[in-house]
């Protein structure tokens, strides 16, 4: 009886490696019996150190898997731009865990000073999860850079089963704040490289049993709320978007070209970066984009030309608990862009369930001041100005204020001992934000957080975006000191 069962097994083994169109490994498996044993970890040897679970993360990042794998990319071979870090590495390690063969990407060689991972930190973790890896360096703006590291693909794997388009730029502004070198970053990489990855990566895909493209882009929503903030941006995405729109009717039958976008802010380094201080709170961890992704590309061709949330895929699958994916559970998350609700509903929906936490709300035994709100406001600023705060900051802002207390306003935290007050700031702003008096007010209040007032178009503005951040640490000051 053994024996049979051997046979059998020995049988679907080398059903599953045959591979159409050419004799490699490198294609989307069936597991045997055997992949799937609980011991199979404590029989492979260290070169293939395929374990089974309970892989070692980075000390400060966690792991959440909801989705089990299943084994179902075991042997494929996926290209995924931008995997040093955040979603696309997530993605990497998830598709490792089967024993996929994975190509990182990505422009970070060297270590960044403020962004976590390089390519080859990446490619270490996806070995010790399982996989091979190969890394590659590559600007996808580059067309002999993305060519080269196809090649090499080619030549370690033997194919390519799945495209990941996750590599992205971002810059939140208007038209006019946006520089043109930003806007060329922006559709070079959203876009161009996206078409770019994906042409030199298709004619590989087509020789596969099971070939896909997921780029990581939104729905196409045209509602212009979506555009009005930050018109180059959208642009940018919306052309990612545009590719699966295309592509999937293009190659219909042969290749499944889909989207995948998240429900909820997602925990990156570009979150941090653009959120400020205490935005992850509000988001998931990378990990349920990485299990959504992991569902997609474990179906078949037919399911092709779709628009997908990672809520909804993963409810699909059987997941009904997310509590497991938010960075703090229990706390209100953070909606992501271009889905349903508009960004100043959202805005309203995130305060009326307490996402402002992140900054403390002033107490009802706070002592009122006395004058106007924003000379009150003002003076409250005054108080909580000292030498660490000019010298951490080293910014000089300008508010236009519109509403009932309209007035131009200055806050300097560059020169000397500081100031503010009425009027232009004595030399030119490093910031100029514009809103309306009352969202002034309650912004430096701690009952508006600057992320959401930005989000929902309360708040534009002009000049050094990383200046603009630092504000926060001023109004935790603020906050702080019960003004």
């Amino acid at each position: 009886m053994t024996a049979c069962w051997f046979t059998r097994s020995l049988r679907r083994w080398a059903s599953c490696m045959r591979v159409k169109g050419r004799g490699r490994t490198g294609a989307s498996l069936s597991p045997d019996p055997w992949s799937q044993h609980p011991l199979r970890s404590h029989h492979r040897n260290k070169k293939n150190r395929l374990s089974f679970r309970g892989l070692e993360e980075p000390e400060n990042q966690k792991t959440v898997i909801m989705l089990q794998n299943t084994g179902k990319l075991r042997g494929c071979t996926l290209f995924i731009t931008g995997a040093s870090r955040g979603i696309g590495k997530a993605i990497a390690l998830k598709a490792a865990r089967d024993g996929a063969n994975i190509v990182i990407a990505a422009k970070t060689a060297e270590p960044h000073p403020k962004l976590p991972g390089t390519i080859y930190s990446a490619a270490k973790e996806v070995e010790e999860a399982g996989g091979q890896a190969l890394a590659c360096i590559v600007d996808i703006r580059d067309e002999q850079q993305v060519e080269d590291a196809v090649q090499k693909a080619i030549e370690r794997f033997g194919g390519i089963d799945i495209l990941v388009n996750n590599a992205s730029a971002i810059s939140l502004t208007g038209t006019l704040e946006t520089p043109l070198k930003r806007v060329d970053l922006m559709l070079g990489i959203n876009l161009r490289g996206t078409y770019l990855t994906s042409k030199l990566v298709l004619p590989h895909l087509l020789k596969s049993r099971s070939p896909h493209i997921l780029n990581l882009s939104p729905p196409l929503n045209l509602n212009p709320i979506w555009f009005k903030n930050h018109t180059a941006y959208t642009m940018a995405k919306y052309g990612m978007s545009m590719c699966v729109l295309g592509m999937a009717e293009e190659f219909r039958g042969q290749v499944a070209v889909n989207a995948l976008w998240p429900k909820t802010a997602i925990q990156t380094a570009a979150m941090e970066m653009l959120g400020g201080e205490g935005v992850s709170k509000q988001c998931r961890t990378v990990d349920i984009m990485a299990d959504a992704a992991y569902a997609v590309l474990s179906r078949g061709t037919d399911f092709t030309g779709n628009f997908l949330v990672d809520e909804d895929v993963l409810r699909q699958q059987g997941v009904q608990d997310f509590e497991p994916y938010a960075v703090q559970p229990g706390h209100p998350l953070l909606p992501d862009f271009f889905l349903d609700d508009a960004p100043e509903t959202l805005v309203e929906k995130m305060e009326q369930h307490g996402a402002t936490p992140a900054f403390r709300p002033p107490t009802s035994s706070a002592t009122p001041l006395s004058g106007g709100p924003i000379e009150n406001t003002f003076d409250a600023i005054k108080a909580v100005i000292n030498e660490d705060v000019i010298k951490t900051t080293q910014g000089i802002y300008q508010f236009d204020l519109s509403g009932e207390n309209a007035g131009v306003w200055f806050l300097d935290l560059k020169s000397g001992s500081g100031g503010a007050g009425p009027g232009q700031p004595p030399v030119k702003a490093d910031v100029i934000m514009t809103m309306d008096s009352a969202d002034f007010t309650k912004m430096f209040a701690g009952q508006l957080k600057p992320t959401m007032a930005f989000m929902g178009g309360k708040l534009r503005i002009k000049g050094d975006m990383a200046l603009a951040l630092k504000l926060e640490k001023l109004m935790g000051r603020m906050n702080k000191a019960k003004l």
